[in-house]
C-alpha cells in the first residue's frame, strides 16, 4: 500500500453522492494498493481458473453518517485485474471501475517482499517493496488504522446515485515498507492530473491479509433536492 497526501480538489469531483471526503489529521490521502485474491468465491461458488488472481487499485477515503454513527469507507478510482471475466462481473454487480491487463506477481514471505507487475503502454510496469519488521495491529486513531481499517465501500452510479456495500475482515497486521521501487507511468492508468500527484509516497506498508467477505450492494436513497424559489 503506497499512500499519498493529495489536494482535496483532485478528489471532490469523484466523491459519491451521500458521502464526503474523509481526512486524517486534516489531510486527504490517495492509495495505490496491489494484492492477491486467493480462493475467491462469488455467492459461495468458485469460478474455475478465476479463484486466485492479482489486483492493482487506486482508492481514496470517504465517510457517511448513519443514525449518528460514522461509516468509514473507500472509493475506487480504477481497479486492474488480469482476467476479462473478473472485470466484467465486478462491473455488472457493483459497477466498479475494473479493467483487464496482463499482470503477474511475486510474494516472498520471509523476509516479506512483494513485486507486482502489469503490462500497459508497450512494457511491463512494476511496484515492489520489502519489510524487515513484524506485523503490528494499528493503534486506534493512527495513520495506519485510517488507511487499512474500513468496513464500507461506495461506488458512483451512471445516473449520479450511489451504492454502498459492507466489507468484513479482521484487523490487519501492518509492516512499514522499505526499498520501495516504482517503475511505472501511473498517468497512463489514472490520467495526467492524478498521475502527477503520485510521485513520492508519504507512507508505504506491507499488510498481512485475511479472509474477506463482501456483501451485496445496496443503493442509497437519492438526496432530496431543495427549492430556492421560495
Amino acid at each position: 500500500m503506497l499512500n499519498y497526501e493529495v489536494e482535496p480538489r483532485l478528489l471532490v469531483p469523484l466523491v459519491p453522492a451521500g458521502t464526503e471526503l474523509d481526512r486524517h489529521g486534516g489531510l486527504v490521502f490517495l492509495s495505490v494498493v496491489a494484492f492477491r485474491f486467493l480462493n475467491t468465491r462469488i455467492r459461495g461458488f468458485a469460478i474455475p481458473w478465476h479463484r486466485d488472481f492479482v489486483e492493482l487499485n487506486l482508492r481514496f477515503y470517504v465517510r457517511r453518517e448513519v443514525d449518528g454513527q460514522v461509516r468509514r469507507g473507500v472509493v475506487f478510482i480504477r481497479e486492474v485485474v488480469p482476467r476479462l471475466a473478473i472485470a466484467a462481473i465486478a462491473r455488472l454487480v457493483y459497477n466498479e471501475p475494473y479493467v483487464s491487463l496482463p499482470m503477474r506477481s511475486r510474494v516472498d514471505p520471509s523476509p516479506p517482499a512483494v513485486r507486482y507487475e502489469w503490462y500497459v503502454g508497450g512494457r511491463w510496469q512494476t511496484l515492489r517493496a520489502r519489510s524487515e519488521s513484524e506485523p503490528v495491529i494499528p493503534a486506534a486513531g493512527s495513520h495506519e488504522e485510517f488507511i487499512t481499517d474500513h468496513a464500507w465501500g461506495y461506488t458512483r452510479q451512471r445516473d449520479g446515485g450511489t451504492v454502498e456495500y459492507q466489507v468484513e475482515h479482521e484487523r490487519w497486521g501492518v509492516r512499514p515498507a522499505r526499498d520501495i521501487g516504482i517503475d511505472a507511468d501511473l498517468g497512463t492508468l489514472y490520467g495526467d492530473a492524478l498521475g502527477a500527484a503520485l510521485t513520492t509516497p508519504d507512507s508505504a506498508f506491507i499488510v498481512d491479509g485475511s479472509p474477506v467477505r463482501v456483501y451485496r450492494p445496496i443503493r442509497l436513497p437519492t438526496p432530496r433536492r431543495t427549492n430556492d424559489n421560495g
